[in-house]
């Protein structure tokens, strides 16, 4: 079983329940299940270090006790927003996933289209939101996922946070990349060789009883995206 307890949101959660109820603001784990929104088992999974906190979860947190979300994250020793020394208000989780350091391009996907032709073009990409995720380092690439091809996986309006790929560089067979040709998809890649040389892809939906693998030759592929982690409504994957 996984060990979450390493998770620096997950120990500064752990450190908020313990202050919470030496303040007498809680008095159970079902205090703070029934405020944010979830079961008393999945509070003490939490605290035990089984599972993650969710981004919907933190925002409650941060709304409900006047938490300073940068606390949240080891950027503060201040707790609670009202402790800060800025006259600044408190970020709540989704705001603060949204600032910062701005190192991430996000193309909507209303965008893909223009993307497919226009993704080597700096100006193109400037119009963008940028965002960034802690502990997410680069220049990258977030895509917003639309359809159900890579269920159970990636899920409909998910965000993959993406490493472009220089020509040439190696790839990893039934990984997961984002394929740039006169579309944008995410699927599984497996490499079809020729004398040792790299011919084509074979594109591979995670959901291969409705979507089946098909292949594109290299000479079709404009860019190649290493998906490093998933964004999603329930946290970071």
């Amino acid at each position: 079983m996984a060990n979450f307890s390493e998770n620096i949101v997950n120990q500064r959660f752990q450190e908020v329940y313990e202050r919470l109820k030496e303040d007498g603001q809680i008095k159970s784990k079902s205090d703070v299940a029934s405020h944010l929104g979830t079961y008393n088992h999945v509070i003490n999974s939490i605290l035990k270090g089984k599972r993650n906190i969710t981004l919907e979860q933190m925002n409650k947190l941060v709304e409900t006790y006047k938490i300073n979300a940068n606390y949240l994250f080891g950027r503060s020793d201040e707790m609670f927003a009202g402790e800060q020394t800025s006259d600044l208000p408190s970020l709540s989780i989704a705001e603060k996933i949204y600032g910062g350091r701005n190192n991430i391009t996000l193309v909507p996907q209303k965008a893909m289209a223009g993307y497919a032709v226009e993704n080597n073009n700096p100006a193109y990409l400037d119009q963008f939101q940028k965002f960034s995720v802690p502990n997410i380092e680069g220049q990258l690439i977030a895509f917003e996922i639309s359809g159900d091809s890579m269920l159970p996986n990636i899920t409909n309006g998910d965000i993959v946070v993406c490493e472009p790929l220089e020509r040439g560089d190696p790839l990893k067979d039934n990984g997961v990349y984002v394929i740039v040709t006169d579309t944008v998809v995410a699927k599984r890649v497996q490499q079809i060789k020729e004398q040792n040389e790299l011919r084509s892809l074979r594109l591979i939906s995670d959901n291969g009883a409705i979507y089946p693998p098909y292949t594109v030759e290299l000479e079709e592929v404009a860019q190649i995206l290493r998906v490093k982690c998933r964004l999603s409504t329930y946290g970071i994957a």
